[in-house]
């Protein structure tokens, strides 16, 4: 039997958007793509951890283009940093029109996520080393935002 090596520091989850998921102009919740991008955001952070983890915060969230219902939505997630607890989940979602095979990025995501022990405390996560141009450019885009999330703390304190 062939090993399989899985990249524990990225993943990719698509869902089909049913008519359950609309809202009153016949697109997509926006609260549903909400739900789908933070459970996506705790299987990349608790598999790159092997630990339970738990939604710190969520930078921003923006809704770029609509999603139909019928839409094929591809959530791609990346640690793109670790601290001693914590790491940064970037989501990006595209949606796929299944008829004509277009795509759209319709929106991107940075959740803060915290490793969870057994008793609920925050356990240390392994150090996310950048490899590839793209993840080093992650890195240092995620580091900015951190120490920007760390100046408005202060300032508010």
């Amino acid at each position: 039997m062939e090993e399989v090596n899985l990249d524990k520091k990225s993943l990719s989850m698509s869902i089909l958007m049913t008519p359950s998921m609309a809202n009153f102009r016949g697109r997509v919740h926006g609260g549903d793509i909400m739900k789908l991008m933070d459970q996506v955001a705790y299987a990349c952070a608790a598999r790159y951890c092997s630990k339970y983890a738990v939604t710190l915060s969520v930078d921003s969230i923006t809704f770029k283009q609509p999603i139909a219902v019928g839409n094929l939505v591809t959530f791609n997630a990346s640690v793109n940093y670790t601290g001693t607890s914590s790491l940064e989940i970037g989501i990006k979602v595209i949606a796929e029109d299944v008829y004509n095979h277009s795509n759209t990025h319709t929106n991107s995501a940075y959740f803060t996520m915290v490793c969870v022990d057994e008793n609920g405390k925050p356990a240390k996560v392994p150090e996310f080393i950048p490899q590839t141009d793209e993840e080093k450019r992650r890195h240092q885009n995620a580091i900015k935002r951190k120490e920007i999330r760390m100046e408005l703390a202060n300032k508010k304190a």
